[in-house]
């Protein structure tokens, strides 16, 4: 894209789909960018609503070392969740907002190509191989659709089911995939080569002391990501979204933002990168 059309995704979880007011603010912000000619793709996600559905219908769920099992149950479960009530939501958001949004899966026109996840032995969690289920492993993302909606104005909101290459040769029908909404949203960030990924966090960046928001970086090159991991500066659950981010920025990603859903940020964001959250950039060449 030219610098008057800049691309990009915007991943956000089922916490920001459930508080209706971020998300319009969210997509507010969107709707102001997108005016401005920029072109995005919005991945959700929606962990809470598939916990609670899952406790609504009494099934159990079943996680090893914090990943979710992925069983038949389970699989209808976040179809329901993510092709449905979540994937609805945001578009009625951001139609509201005057977004021309159009709701999409990653099984459609196999945006989401993917492998099932093979029996692998965890970390922690014993000798034995776990079996994630129905869990896939991303093996292609098809940009095609992507670039026909935006060709024709539209803002595509993705769910991140994934579906296999071929069908099953005993019932004829594509495997859908539970994925990651972050793995999903990085992957369609390097295939697009997008200008920007906005990785929206409960916390407004990546943070020197994680329970002091002042004490946020604002801008962090792969060299210094990979130094404040192996200080002790990045720590927790910030470690696996820095390193991803890190693998993304080699494939091609000029930008990405780990920011908070407060008001304004996405936008500040895009304007100056690392006001309000941090941005991740290629090393000086």
């Amino acid at each position: 894209m030219s610098a008057n059309h800049p691309t990009a995704v915007l991943k956000f979880g089922g916490e920001v789909v459930a508080d209706t007011p971020r998300l319009v603010r969210v997509m507010s912000e969107v709707k102001a960018l997108s005016d401005r000619g920029w072109h995005f793709v919005l991945c959700h996600g929606g962990n809470p609503q598939a916990n609670a559905l899952t406790e609504r219908l009494g099934l159990e769920r079943k996680q090893v070392g914090g990943r979710r099992i992925t069983d038949a149950e389970t699989l209808r479960v976040m179809k329901q969740v993510l092709a449905g009530e979540c994937n609805i939501d945001v578009v009625a958001a951001a139609l509201g907002q005057g977004l021309r949004a159009v709701g999409i899966s990653g099984v459609s026109a196999h945006l989401v190509t993917a492998e099932r996840r093979p029996p692998k032995v965890m970390s922690g969690c014993g000798p034995d191989p776990i079996d994630f289920g129905y869990v896939g492993d991303i093996a292609e993302i098809r940009t095609d659709l992507i670039d026909l909606l935006w060709d024709h104005g539209y803002t595509p909101v993705l769910n991140t089911l994934g579906v296999s290459s071929r069908p099953d040769e005993a019932s004829g029908v594509c495997e859908v995939y539970n994925i990651n909404a972050d793995t999903v949203s990085s992957a369609i960030a390097a295939a697009l080569r997008a200008d920007h990924l906005f990785l929206i966090t409960g916390v407004p960046g990546v943070l020197r002391d994680k329970d002091d928001p002042s004490t946020r970086i604002e801008c962090l090159s792969e060299r210094e990501a990979r130094r404040a991991i192996d200080e002790g500066v990045i720590v927790g659950g910030m470690i696996p979204k820095v390193e991803e981010a890190l693998k993304i920025l080699q494939q091609g990603v000029k930008a990405i933002h780990i920011v908070g859903a407060e008001a304004g940020s996405i936008r500040a964001e895009a304007e100056r990168p690392g006001s309000c959250g941090t941005v991740l950039v290629h090393d000086a060449r």
